[in-house]
């Protein structure tokens, strides 16, 4: 969301900004906010009048009751009443308006950086480096489940049983192979500086609004009946909620956490023949990493994000690129954002591992996450969030570059302490 004082003077900059996302049927919302706000200015005004009316009133009555003057008196306290039912009904006007206000304000994108590209949709998301040179071998590699039913590894047909589609069995080696690079990850972020954290696994709307767009929440959340509650779709959302309401001394900054959680998604839509089995599903369980700076830090930790997962994965010899979002691929809170793509020796191309963003100022102004400076002044605090690693869609690129033509699969050297010192997984079948 928006400062509505920037809004206000710069409605061109804000209209600009919802042409580049080509979201053109929210222009009319620009012009809505202005007014709505010039009205709630307008009542609060008044009834401000009043209110210092009101005192100055109440002392004249007390003064001509002294004076014994009740006809006058009496004259007075009727204008008092009649004061009184306007200011009710201005303070009314003014929550009406500003909540008409917030209403709109909630879904008119934030501004994007500059140096974001401008295009409809990721089809126009540029690529900015390849890391690592992706090879594909000279034998045929099965599809994702299919290497892993070789290893007894996945059942996804007592899944669809038990739970429906979009969820899976992992088992053996396999099952274990998920939770090395997850407990890997944690090990790495944690060598990078950054702080482990286990988060709630559920959190309330208010929370849900203060994290991210009504488009993204109808498409992600699931609710939870009967209680204000829902479940995360990634531990950012529990994790930026941790801060809701807080002022944070700035000594105190940069906050740099990661989390690790299981997410819950409705994956709204129809999907290809790539996002079966464990490419896209309901459940699943990642590391992530959250940053919370002053506004003048956060494009550098931006970059320092990204290449985190860049080079987690070049440590388990696992070819990479970075894609640029364009303006049209950006969620409406975020200022800007990077792609990281794993490359896939099956499919010839490299398919999304994990997104980082930052969201500016957008969800600490949401969720009231402020800074005290050291000259005592507040200000709103720069959240910034980046996935480290997803598992059930890493172990497709994990197990795809690492596949041998005997169906085995070989075990890097950073993740074989996460593995009881093996080298290679051997088939079952």
């Amino acid at each position: 969301m928006i400062d509505i004082k920037f809004l206000r003077e710069n409605p061109d900059i804000v209209k600009q900004n919802i042409k580049n996302k080509f979201q053109d049927k929210k222009l009319p919302l620009v012009d809505e906010v202005i007014e709505f706000d010039k009205k709630s200015r307008e009542a609060k005004a008044e009834a401000d009048e009043l209110r210092a009316s009101r005192n100055k009133i109440s002392k004249q009555i007390g003064a001509l009751m002294a004076q014994g003057k009740k006809e006058e008196a009496e004259e007075v306290k009727a204008q008092v009443t009649a004061n009184a039912k306007r200011l009710a009904e201005l303070e009314q006007l003014e929550q009406e308006y500003e909540e008409e206000v917030t209403k709109r304000m909630l879904v008119i994108p934030n501004i994007i950086d500059p140096s974001v590209p401008i295009g409809k949709s990721d089809e126009e998301n540029v690529e900015v480096l390849r890391y690592g040179d992706p090879v594909v071998p000279d034998f045929e590699i099965p599809y994702h489940t299919e290497i892993m039913e070789k290893f007894d590894g996945i059942d996804l047909d007592a899944a669809g049983k038990v739970a429906g589609n979009g969820f899976y069995y992992l088992m053996g080696d396999v099952a274990r192979l998920h939770s090395a690079i997850l407990s890997y990850a944690r090990d790495f972020m944690i060598d990078r500086g950054f702080t482990y954290v286990i988060p709630p696994y559920m959190i309330r709307s208010n929370v849900v609004t203060g994290v991210m767009s009504f488009d993204e929440m109808d498409q992600m959340m699931y609710k939870i009946e009967g209680e204000d509650l829902y479940l995360i779709g990634t531990s950012e959302h529990s994790m930026i909620g941790r801060f809701i309401d807080t002022i944070l001394p700035e000594e105190k900054l940069p906050q740099t956490l990661t989390s690790y959680s299981p997410c819950f998604r409705k994956e709204k839509g129809a999907h290809g023949i790539e996002e079966r089995g464990v490419y896209r599903i309901h459940q699943f369980e990642k590391q992530e990493m959250i940053v919370i700076c002053k506004p003048e830090d956060s494009m550098e930790w931006f970059a320092k994000l990204w290449q985190n997962t860049v080079d987690l994965f070049r440590s388990m010899d696992i070819p990479v690129r970075t894609l640029e979002c364009c303006s049209g691929d950006l969620a409406d809170l975020k200022v800007k954002s990077i792609d990281v793509e794993a490359w896939s020796p099956r499919q010839k191309k490299y398919f999304e591992v994990g997104s980082c963003s930052n969201l500016g100022d957008a969800q600490a102004r949401r969720l009231k996450i402020r800074v005290k400076g050291e000259d005592g002044n507040k200000y709103l605090a720069h959240t910034l969030n980046n996935t480290v690693v997803a598992p059930p869609r890493m172990l497709i690129a994990f197990l795809e570059n690492n596949l041998n033509a005997d169906g085995s699969v070989n075990i890097p050297e950073v993740l074989r302490p996460y593995m009881g010192g093996k080298e290679k997984l051997v088939p079952n079948k």
